[in-house]
C-alpha cells in the first residue's frame, strides 16, 4: 500500500470520526556399497557352463539439493533509531526486552493485505524465535491509509491495554470480513466484531467519536512520513534500517541474524 494513496487531510480524518459520518464513510470504503565380482564356477565336463545370474543393480538415493541460501534484504534507508524510539502521541505498544540486541519499529495500517499477510504467516515465528528469547525489541505503530484503518486502530487503542496486540491480531486475520463485508456495511462489520472483544453499542460509538484519539492516531503516522519517509505499508525500522514490504519467516529470520 502506497502513500500516494493516504490523500486525506487531518480535517478530513478528524470530522469523518462522529458516528455518523464515521459509518458514510467506512460504508465506501546417502551411500551404496561397492559390490564384489560375482565368483564364476566351472561347469563339469559335458555340461554347458550358464552365464552367471546378474545381480541387479544397487538403486542409489538421491543425493538431497542443499538448503538455498537466504538473501539478506538490502535497506531503502537509514533512520537515527534513538530518534525513532523516543515516545509520541501514544503509548508505546511494544514486546520483548527494551535492552533487546535488535529494535524493530513497524508501521502498519489495519486494512492492507500485506500487513495481514505478515502477521498471520510470519509474526508469530519471529515472536517465538526473537522476541520471546530476548533477541528482539518490536514496537507496532499505526500508519493508516484510510478513515476504516483508523477507525480500527482507535477500537485497538479503546480495547485494554493487555488486549491491544489481540484485537489487532484478530482483525487483521479477519480483515476482509470487516473491511470488504458482503453487504458493504464496514461500520456494522467492525461493530461485531468489537462486541467479540467485549465493546458494546456505547463504548463502540463513544470510542468512535473520540476526536483527540482520532488525532493522536494520526500524528503516529505524520511523523512517520515526515521524519522517517515511510512511504508504504509494512514498513520496517530496524537497527537505524529501512525495510518496506511483506517478509517470509526466513528473509526476516536472515534480516535478524544479521544483527546479531
Amino acid at each position: 500500500m502506497q502513500i500516494s494513496e493516504l490523500n486525506l487531510t487531518k480535517r478530513r480524518l478528524l470530522g469523518g470520526i462522529a458516528v455518523t459520518a464515521l459509518g458514510a464513510l467506512l460504508a465506501s470504503c546417502s551411500d551404496s556399497s561397492e559390490e564384489k565380482p560375482a565368483e564364476t564356477k566351472t561347469a563339469p565336463a559335458g555340461e554347458e557352463a550358464k552365464p552367471a545370474a546378474e545381480k541387479p543393480a544397487a538403486e542409489t538415493a538421491p543425493a538431497e539439493a542443499p538448503a538455498a541460501k537466504v538473501e539478506v534484504p538490502q535497506p531503502d534507508g537509514t533512520v537515527d533509531m534513538a530518534d525513532v524510539l523516543k515516545p509520541g502521541t501514544l503509548p508505546e505498544m511494544a514486546m520483548g526486552d527494551a535492552n533487546a540486541p535488535v529494535k524493530i519499529v513497524e508501521y502498519m495500517s489495519m486494512t492492507c493485505p500485506h500487513c495481514a499477510h505478515f502477521h498471520e504467516n510470519t509474526f508469530e515465528a519471529i515472536k517465538t524465535k526473537y522476541i520471546d528469547t530476548g533477541k528482539v525489541y518490536f514496537v507496532l505503530r499505526e500508519f493508516p491509509f484510510d478513515p476504516a484503518a483508523t477507525a480500527a486502530f482507535m477500537l485497538a487503542r479503546c480495547a485494554p491495554q493487555d488486549r491491544y496486540f489481540p484485537f489487532v491480531s484478530t482483525f487483521l486475520k479477519q480483515q476482509r470480513a470487516w473491511a470488504a463485508p458482503a453487504d458493504g456495511d464496514v461500520r456494522g462489520a467492525m461493530l461485531q466484531m468489537s462486541k467479540l472483544a467485549g465493546f458494546t453499542q456505547e463504548s463502540f460509538e463513544a470510542c468512535l467519536t473520540n476526536a483527540k484519539l482520532a488525532g493522536d492516531v494520526t500524528a503516529v503516522r505524520d511523523r512517520a512520513a515526515k521524519d522517517y519517509n515511510v512511504k508504504s505499508t509494512p514498513t520496517f525500522l530496524i537497527n537505524g534500517k529501512t525495510y518496506s514490504g511483506d517478509m517470509s519467516v526466513e528473509t526476516m529470520s536472515a534480516l535478524i541474524d544479521s544483527f546479531l
